[in-house]
């Protein structure tokens, strides 16, 4: 005999068209990792910095006082794709999750986070532009370089850096699991290397004028989309070695 089941209207045993969408809230399950610390840093360095430009002015400096203190959320976000993997991967896995579910999810998450940041790095150098740097020559969002194209301009360059950064700590964790400690050790020596053999030979040919000539002429925008083009390459690097990633 044979027993017929009969499913309810509407019901099916497909995959839920959601699931990156899942993932992406599995990964703002800990709204520390991707809300509250990113903004943390970010408040953080910008009152440290307004301190310091305050002690400055007090002093009798009125020149403008610039400072770099606004890439601290930067480097932070190759920690959260550090972590997007080593606190959710295996537990994505047991959720029936895809490596390419999983991946996607998290650079959308990602993408959200680094918006959110980027947003308050452009509110603030709004802020000092209209008040000429707090009224005492401090600036810590407003760099006119990577300002020239405006809020957008300098929106999308602090967008695609922390998106970069974030792909870098996520493949570097995912590498890691991939081949140990040992193997990801010799890796990044070999990268320093390479990057310090690269000085040395720009060094030598007494190149650095040009180099720096090219910076300047891309522009913030040119380099971003450089870094754009990385950030896509470093991504789809970070999907082939998740999937080759044993459980």
């Amino acid at each position: 005999m044979t027993a017929v089941i009969d499913h309810p209207p509407g019901s099916r045993t497909s995959r839920p068209k959601n699931r990156i969408l899942g993932v992406v809230r599995l990964q703002f399950t800990n709204t520390q990792t991707f809300v509250w610390v990113p903004l943390l840093i970010l408040v953080a360095a910008w009152l440290i910095t307004l301190i310091i430009h305050w002690i400055i002015a007090s002093a009798g400096v009125d020149s403008p006082k610039y400072s770099g203190g606004s890439q601290a959320p930067l480097w932070y976000f190759a920690v959260v794709g550090a972590q997007a993997v080593n606190l959710t991967f295996y537990f994505s896995q047991a959720m029936s999750l895809t490596r390419r579910e999983f991946c996607l999810g998290s650079l959308t998450a990602a993408a959200i986070s680094a918006a959110g940041v980027s947003f308050v790095f452009v509110l603030l150098g709004l802020i000092e532009q209209a008040t000429d740097g707090y009224g005492i020559g401090g600036y810590f969002a407003y760099l006119s370089w990577v300002w020239e194209h405006g809020p957008l301009g300098a929106g999308f360059v602090y967008f695609v850096l922390t998106m970069l950064c974030f792909v870098l700590g996520f493949w570097f964790a995912i590498f890691y699991k991939r081949v140990g400690a040992l193997i990801l050790t010799i890796s990044l020596t070999g990268i320093a290397l390479a990057l310090l053999a690269g000085a040395a030979w720009i060094n030598v040919n007494r190149a650095w004028p040009e180099v720096w000539a090219a910076i300047v002429g891309a522009q913030a925008i040119g380099l971003a989309l450089w870094a754009l083009g990385l950030t896509v390459i470093f991504a789809l690097g970070s999907y082939l070695t998740l999937r080759r990633l044993t459980t």
